[in-house]
């Protein structure tokens, strides 16, 4: 039970943009991504949300940690407790645009990214639960383009790793 993260991804809202005002950005799904460890995406591009609404994913997906099997993840969450300053603590969602069965030529391309840190999971001793974090526009890492929800449980398996690094 404790030796898991898991991840969910709920649903995802767009404000006025670039995005919104693209057509030939039409379907969207989200790719998360933990290091070179995980790199799991929704099954289903959903059609982009207009106006306010939200189109909802539901999807979870678990990495399991635990001595046995998963040492290689085990580890890597140990570096991140005992390295302050490693950059790759992050889980990264990546909203990504899907095209068109009839425009196969275009590429899947990455419209949006969002972050969830590990790190400050641990430090502040609580998990994520259905949390809306900020899409930033890959153009413009300054620029949010949406609201994604999640659920990141970490908290269990990151105390576990920690209690072996004493």
């Amino acid at each position: 039970e404790v030796e898991k993260i898991r991840i969910k991804i709920t649903s995802l809202g767009l404000t006025e943009s670039r995005i919104t005002a693209d057509e030939t950005i039409q379907q969207l799904f989200v790719e998360c991504r933990l290091n070179n460890f995980l790199a799991e995406e929704t099954p289903l591009s959903l059609p982009k949300p207009t106006g306010g609404q939200r189109i909802h994913y539901n999807y979870s997906t678990v990495i399991n940690v635990d001595k046995e099997d998963n040492h290689a993840e085990r580890e890597y969450l140990k570096s991140i407790l005992l390295k302050p300053d490693l950059p790759a603590d992050i889980l990264k969602f990546t909203v990504v645009s899907d095209p068109p069965e009839d425009e196969q030529d275009l590429e899947c391309e990455d419209i949006g990214f969002a972050y969830v840190s590990l790190k400050e999971i641990f430090q502040k001793q609580r998990d994520i639960i259905e949390q809306d974090i900020d899409v930033f526009d890959s153009q413009d890492a300054s620029a949010v383009i949406g609201k994604l929800t999640v659920t990141v449980e970490a908290l269990n398996a990151l105390r576990s790793v920690h209690e072996e690094c004493k």
